[in-house]
């Protein structure tokens, strides 16, 4: 109610000495002219309240239409609402806390700095929110803040009962800052609150480890190892943070502490141990106990694999060095045996063996083990490259050409495929299909200009065979524009150039190049004598084609050509000679026949 006015208490005063009647009159009538300015102030109130209530529905209206959009996952809208309820609705911690996260999604540290802002007013004004310390703890980090989100993590832990489990948060947020003591005596504190845990213990390990304080490390693992020695996952965690640091031997002996007080369910430790004694070259018994593992159906297939795979790696890396894989061929090919017999339907399993056999060097059992997998199952590409290759390689076009059109089945984007069936199909003088395949390949590659280069090189191989020369000399040319000394390139171009007879002073300056590169190669040597034939330069050709028969003096071809420069220079006894040698070396040669003949 509102004061009443000095003119009120003046009649006021003055109705109590009149008569009750009058006295009341007068009571009115002083209330009445006080009114108007109680109501005056009372609407005022209500205007307000009445404002701050359209303010608040306005912003819950904004913020609710932000939430349907950050559902959406539409986070520039979202912000947009939550924006506008803000500007509302300025000290409500939820809406600071929304944009906060939205402002977090963003790529930009822009984004992360504008986060934080929020965040902190979030925090202003609530601050028994624990989603809110997260929220700022995350934001920190992004920011590599850590003093900010270490902080973050302390006050939630002060404010919030029950917030001790974010004590590993802590602990990981001063790794992070690499304060290893005050990571080390969160740790403690977590110890202290919940006991003897592995994380605690763990991380103490780990970070003594980098200390350098080795006996700190090791009284640590004793706690942990006392808290549960049936717990198998305790020494296995222990013995890969201590072989991390080089202390091989105290890993071993945990793991073998625990073997001698639980034979149960411990394939895994054993697992582990094998490998551990093949790093510290103790062979005989790393092979005794895995031999013994590969019997036991409690060690799933994968982890087997893994050991095979492991060993063909050591084999692969060993070739070359003079290093005897020997005895761990022999190892590998025994428990690939054991698999064999136990997993006979695994793809994978053949997949593995293929490889072991290509490592050896045994590319048909390779191919066989390859064959197996895709009959039982889809492979990756890695197979069939690897399938279609050994074919390349063992020259069988038929088989090179047939898988390489079921890979594409599966696989019909990948350049090296289309290239095996292309290779196979132009060893197979399938000139036209050649064509189709190694041009696909050449479009699907061009992100791999090496690869590109190989296959114009090809390519202008597979065009001369079609007489479509220009195609030819186009290949050819983009092959030298990537690499002017491929030498393959050089050879065929220059060779084919010469038997055309066209553009020889070009062809002479490509063979002078592969010589130069290959002063004693007898086929380029062959080339370049040929290109001088060509040129009628047969005094030069000559003694470049005596070179080429001084490094190979059994090849058919060159002693033809031989005959041919020997010829010309009017030495036709001689001429014939070298034709009948080459006679000798390829009897079906028709064209040597009429030569000799005449």
């Amino acid at each position: 109610m509102g004061r009443i006015s000095f003119n009120s208490l003046r009649i006021y005063k003055t109705a109590l000495m009149l008569p009750l009647l009058q006295r009341s009159l007068l009571i009115f009538l002083s209330l009445a002219l006080s009114f108007p300015a109680f109501t005056q102030k009372r609407k005022k109130a209500d205007v307000e309240a009445m404002e701050a209530n359209a303010k608040d529905r306005e912003a819950e209206f904004y913020f609710t239409e932000g939430q349907k959009f950050f559902i959406l996952e539409d986070y520039a809208k979202a912000l947009l609402f939550y924006q506008k309820a803000v500007a509302l609705a300025p000290e409500n911690a939820t809406i600071h806390f929304k944009i906060a996260d939205v402002l977090n999604r963003g790529t930009k540290e822009e984004d992360l700095q504008r986060a934080a802002t929020s965040i902190e007013q979030a925090l202003r004004f609530e601050k028994k929110n624990k989603y809110f310390y997260l929220l700022a703890a995350n934001i920190y980090n992004g920011l590599s803040r850590f003093d900010k989100a270490a902080e973050a993590y302390e006050e939630l832990i002060k404010q919030i009962p029950g917030s001790e489990d974010y004590l590993f948060e802590l602990g990981a947020t001063y790794q992070f800052a690499n304060e290893i003591d005050k990571a080390i005596k969160v740790y403690d504190r977590a110890e202290a609150s919940i006991g003897v845990n592995e994380m605690s213990s763990i991380q103490k390990v780990r970070l003594y480890l980098e200390l350098n304080k080795i006996s700190d490390a090791q009284q640590e693992a004793k706690k942990l190892l006392a808290l549960d020695p049936a717990e198998m996952r305790y020494p296995m965690s222990l013995a890969e943070l201590f072989s991390q640091q080089g202390l091989k031997d105290q890993s071993i002996t945990f793991l073998e502490n625990f073997l001698n007080n639980n034979q149960e369910e411990s394939g895994q430790v054993q697992m582990m141990l094998a490998g551990l004694y093949r790093e510290t070259k103790r062979y005989a018994e790393a092979e005794k106990l895995l031999l013994v593992l590969f019997d036991k159906d409690e060690i799933d297939f994968g982890s087997k694999a893994l050991i095979i795979a492991t060993l063909n790696s050591e084999i692969s890396q060993a070739k070359g060095t003079g290093v005897s894989t020997t005895e761990t061929q022999a190892l590998a090919f025994t428990l690939y045996e054991k698999l064999v017999k136990t997993n006979a339907e695994e793809s994978q399993l053949y997949i593995l063996g293929g490889d072991l056999y290509l490592t050896a060097g045994n590319q048909q059992k390779a191919k066989e083990a390859y064959l197996k997998a895709i009959s039982i199952d889809q492979v990756n590409i890695e197979v069939w490259q690897n399938l279609l290759y050994i074919e390349a390689q063992q020259e069988q076009f038929d088989a090179l050409a047939e898988h390489a059109e079921q890979a594409l089945e599966y696989y019909p984007n990948q350049g090296m495929v289309h290239y095996f069936r292309g290779y196979a199909k132009f060893r197979s003088r399938q000139f036209k299909e050649a064509v189709t395949s190694l041009e696909q390949a050449k479009r699907l590659s061009q992100n791999n200009p090496a690869f590109v280069n190989d296959l114009n090189g090809l390519l202008g191989d597979a065009y001369y065979s079609l007489k479509d020369y220009a195609k030819s000399d186009k290949a050819y040319e983009e092959a030298l524009a990537f690499n002017p000394n491929n030498d393959a390139v050089l050879n065929n171009y220059s060779f084919y150039l010469a038997l055309r007879k066209e553009n020889l002073e070009k062809a002479e300056k490509m063979a002078e190049q592969l010589i130069k590169n290959n002063p004693d190669e007898a086929t380029y040597l062959d080339t370049y004598a040929w290109v001088l034939y060509s040129r009628e330069k047969y005094k030069e050709a000559k003694k470049v084609m005596e070179r080429a028969l001084m490094n190979n003096s059994n090849n058919a071809t060159h002693l033809e050509h031989y005959g041919d420069i020997l010829f010309k220079l009017g030495e036709v006894d001689n001429a014939v000679a070298q034709w009948q040698k080459a006679k000798s070396l390829n009897a079906n040669n028709e064209v040597l026949n009429k030569k000799i003949a005449n």
